[in-house]
């Protein structure tokens, strides 16, 4: 049973996420909510990759891939997916499997809790985000990384919902119907789904790719969260390793448990002092 009406989700689909949520239920743990952690996870995860997220107290709910027919899982695989809607901005890692991502529409099943906030497994919280559970169903920050004029999109990094399974069982029957095709997985479906949905702050689901193309909107003093959409922090082989050299650092202060630097010290995107 939960310990709180109100929980913070994300979703690990493999080893590679489960160390992104290490680093993520760490720097939730560090902002001092009182709300339920919980980590949903799919098949493709051992208990080993697992054991240090129940080691920092989050509750761990395995979560099946949706029973989506045949004919969707063909459209929405990696390799079809990404030829038919390439993305041209940035690199997915090898482990990202798209079919994954519906996954986190579960959520909406949990009817033990009010609000939930899900958030993307590749992202740290970086200050007390409890603020979010007052904010209606359906909200979500925009998906702005290049320009301004990117805040019509959504982007299902951080969103807000009301977990219903009536709502749950009407998704299911929007999202596989004769060629459907979602080019951006969850988030194409989220803002078809809830057409009118919610703004929330951009700094509640700061894009890394704004730290070099939009590093006037960069603010250390209002980033809640940084989201580090494309090129993971734990990649060896980073290829924007050296831009983002210092958002990369700062991750791997929290996912290895080290002291975390004062962020009022952390040096804006042009290197000058904050």
């Amino acid at each position: 049973m939960p310990d709180s009406r109100h929980a913070f989700a994300t979703l690990v689909t493999n080893a590679n996420y489960a160390m992104g949520a290490l680093a993520l239920v760490r720097s939730l743990r560090l902002s001092g909510t009182p709300a339920d952690i919980i980590v949903m996870h799919t098949g493709g995860v051992v208990p080993e990759s697992l054991a240090p997220l129940a080691g920092l107290g989050a509750r761990l709910v395995p979560a099946d891939l949706l029973p989506t027919s045949d004919a969707f899982n063909h459209r929405h695989q990696r390799a079809r997916l990404h030829a038919d809607a390439p993305f041209t901005r940035g690199n997915k890692p090898d482990f990202h499997t798209p079919l994954d991502n519906f996954v986190k529409l579960r959520l909406w099943e949990m009817e033990e809790y009010e609000k939930v906030v899900f958030i993307d497994a590749d992202a740290i919280v970086l200050r007390n985000i409890d603020r979010l559970f007052a904010y209606p169903e359906f909200s979500a920050a925009p998906n702005v990384y290049e320009s301004l004029s990117d805040f019509h999109r959504l982007n299902s990094g951080v969103f807000v919902a009301r977990p219903s399974r009536a709502t749950f069982a009407d998704m299911l029957a929007r999202l596989d119907v004769p060629d459907a095709f979602w080019r951006r997985t969850d988030q194409t479906f989220l803002q078809d789904y809830f057409p009118d949905w919610h703004g929330l702050p951009v700094f509640d689901n700061m894009l890394q790719y704004v730290w070099f193309n939009l590093p006037e909107l960069w603010d250390w003093g209002s980033v809640r969260v940084i989201h580090y959409q494309y090129e993971k922090p734990w990649e060896a082989e980073n290829a924007k390793a050296a831009r983002l050299r210092p958002l990369i650092e700062l991750w791997q202060a929290f996912y290895r448990g080290e002291a975390i630097p004062a962020l009022s010290n952390l040096a804006k995107p042009d290197g000058s002092p904050a």
